[in-house]
């Protein structure tokens, strides 16, 4: 029963969609997971309000508030900073976790203990909260990933292999998350697929 940190950067989102991201996190199934947010400086002070209201709500989640905004890299780090699972789960402040998400993420390292990279299916949110333009994505294909991401969501990363490879990105590659997952492949084979749909992404936050 590994504990899984999820990290998620966040910086002025729609309070609605930060909410039912980590509602959907406390909803979940497995019950191992830790919530490590970093808010990136958000000029809404309401986003520091609300994110300090949910973690006097459940221990397990955990925040920080950067004094300067660094961006996804920077704050990445910072919310990396609070996290002591065994997995990361790398996770947008728009995202919304299906209830058993974590729980198919755990089996995943139970079927493969050796595992270092898990990702799974995705799919998109539209305005009315209908799924649209589902991801079915293959087996691990490298020369499909040298085309395109498609690790993206949900992603995770053995911890160890994160700290390996120095963090979660470099400041000078801002939004850059193929240069991460280009950094964690390069020193491992084991990685896993799962073929559910195990998050879903609102489009409002993808223009």
């Amino acid at each position: 029963r590994p504990l899984i940190s999820i990290v998620m950067p966040v910086y002025n989102p729609p309070l609605d969609l930060l909410d039912a991201a980590i509602s959907s996190i406390k909803q979940q199934i497995y019950p191992h997971w830790e919530l490590c947010i970093a808010d990136d400086a958000s000029t809404n002070p309401e986003v520091w309000l609300l994110l300090q209201r949910l973690a006097l709500s459940d221990k397990r989640i955990k925040t920080v508030r950067r004094e300067t905004n660094g961006h996804i890299s920077q704050a990445s780090n910072s919310a990396l900073a609070l996290a002591s699972g065994e997995f990361i789960a790398l996770m947008d402040n728009d995202d919304i976790l299906p209830p058993d998400a974590l729980y198919w993420v755990a089996e995943a390292t139970v079927r493969t203990p050796h595992v270092q990279v898990i990702y799974s299916d995705e799919d998109k949110l539209d305005s009315h909260g209908e799924r649209f333009d589902a991801y079915f994505k293959s087996d691990w294909n490298y020369t499909l990933f040298l085309g395109h991401n498609m690790i993206s969501h949900l992603g995770v990363y053995r911890t160890q292999l994160v700290r390996d490879v120095g963090g979660s990105y470099k400041p000078s590659q801002n939004d850059s998350i193929e240069c991460f997952v280009g950094g964690c492949l390069a020193g491992t084979l084991k990685i896993s697929s799962m073929n559910r749909a195990i998050v879903c992404l609102h489009t409002e936050m993808q223009k």
